[in-house]
């Protein structure tokens, strides 16, 4: 018998997942994209907007439109595509990138802030000690973790909403120059600055889990699941926006009060020492080492889990530390080359999953499915190959006549194309239909 949720309980599950995409990582970007952006802040904060909050939104709901995530919305391609992507996404959100982050995060902002001398031996300690707490938690998946997460939340929230309303009221310093980087084109720095939060990535994921929690519930309509499922993508959206704009707000009245910060943690660590004195500083340090490991844990016990069932020959506790040691290992290269890194690897492969979206959405009107997914799929990791080339450095001037290439988004002129392409094309064109 199919039930519904009670008023509280919807609240409760879109609280839930904004803690998903709350990851401390997250609250690093928007604080140094407004320190940059200087009076440009408006213009790049709308781009990081989209990525950062606007397409995991679109993504969760579509999701719900298509009844699942990731299997779901890319039934029409390729098995082995679907398992390469998936694959894909749990490293990058894994190992690769967002896991090491919440290491560095934790460090620059829990320890670094009451270092005299930092250097590489007191990262390489911290790293050490972060992801052996994360290996033994991640282990045994015990209770202590749903404790400090029902916990930590909530008090998280409080903490950015109080800091968020201390930034309005008593602004600590003024608006930086415009850097270099933010001169020309703000919106589309910002745009591709929302890569960082890899939250559209995410979104892909989360709709399973979040369609499992709804079903343990007694929710086993599907209308009634993607109607849930939407709002709770709503109220996430709602509280990442509020969050992400008080933080760029924050970065943009920094001057004189982080000037030689060169990262998001340096500059909200800063913020919060002019704003509470030291006593803030302990406070922020504890919650953020917190929300690190609890995020931290979920990344390592989620990969771990994906492919010892993607494998199924190594256990479980073996690809736990795995993933552990390869995080500690990654997060050792320090926080600003770790995003340096990571950015190519997201300009390259964000195009896809973008991809992805849009073809659900447009699913209703395809009149040959399987043909236009993978038009339109093989199109855009293409050219976002091609732009991730670009962001290294590599000379790509024979695409140069592209519209956008110079700003990292050539891939869309020819996805959009694409996409026209595949409504376009007749049901019998191709063997096969949906």
């Amino acid at each position: 018998m199919n039930k519904s949720l009670s008023t509280f309980d919807v609240l409760g599950l879109g609280f839930m997942t904004f803690a998903f995409f709350l990851g401390a990582g997250n609250i690093i970007f928007p604080p140094m994209t407004g320190f940059l952006a200087g009076e440009h802040l408006p213009s790049a904060m709308a781009g990081f907007l989209i990525t950062g909050v606007g397409l995991p939104l679109v993504t969760l709901v579509a999701a719900a439109l298509a009844g699942g995530g990731l299997p779901t919305m890319g039934r029409y391609l390729p098995p082995l595509v679907i398992t390469v992507m998936a694959s894909a996404i749990f490293i990058i959100i894994g190992p690769a990138f967002a896991a090491p982050r919440t290491g560095l995060v934790a460090y620059e902002m829990s320890l670094k802030p009451f270092l005299t001398d930092p250097g590489q031996a007191a990262l390489t300690l911290y790293t050490l000690g972060f992801f052996g707490l994360v290996l033994l938690v991640s282990l045994n998946q015990g209770r202590l973790l749903d404790a400090v997460g029902k916990v930590l939340t909530p008090i998280l929230l409080l903490l950015l909403i109080g800091l968020a309303l201390a930034v309005f009221i008593s602004p600590q310093g003024t608006q930086p120059p415009v850097s270099e980087a933010y001169l020309t084109d703000p919106f589309v720095k910002g745009f591709i600055e929302g890569y960082n939060t890899m939250d559209t990535f995410a979104a892909l994921i989360f709709g399973m889990f979040i369609l499992d929690v709804l079903r343990d519930k007694g929710v086993t309509d599907s209308r009634t699941q993607s109607r849930y499922l939407m709002i709770a993508a709503l109220i996430a959206a709602v509280g990442l926006g509020f969050v992400y704009v008080s933080l760029f707000i924050l970065g943009g009245t920094s001057l004189g009060v982080a000037d030689s910060a060169t990262t998001g943690a340096e500059i909200i660590s800063a913020y919060v020492l002019s704003l509470f004195g030291a006593p803030g500083l302990w406070i922020l340090a504890a919650i953020v080492s917190l929300a690190c490991l609890t995020t931290a844990v979920g990344l390592v016990s989620a990969c771990a889990d994906y492919f010892h069932r993607l494998t199924d020959k190594l256990s479980y506790r073996i690809w736990v530390v795995i993933n552990a040691l390869a995080c500690m290992l990654v997060a050792n290269v320090g926080l600003d080359t770790l995003i340096t890194v990571s950015v190519p690897v997201l300009v390259a492969f964000y195009p896809v999953a973008v991809a992805l979206v849009l073809a659900t959405y447009l699913r209703p009107l395809m009149r040959s499915p399987i043909f236009s997914y993978r038009l339109i799929m093989a199109v855009a990791l293409a050219f976002g190959i091609m732009d991730g080339l670009h962001a290294v450095g590599l000379s790509m001037s024979t695409f140069a006549l592209l519209p956008m290439f110079d700003i990292g988004m050539a891939w869309v002129l020819p996805t959009c194309i694409a996409t026209v392409i595949g409504l376009a094309m007749p049901a019998n064109a191709v063997k096969g239909k949906a």
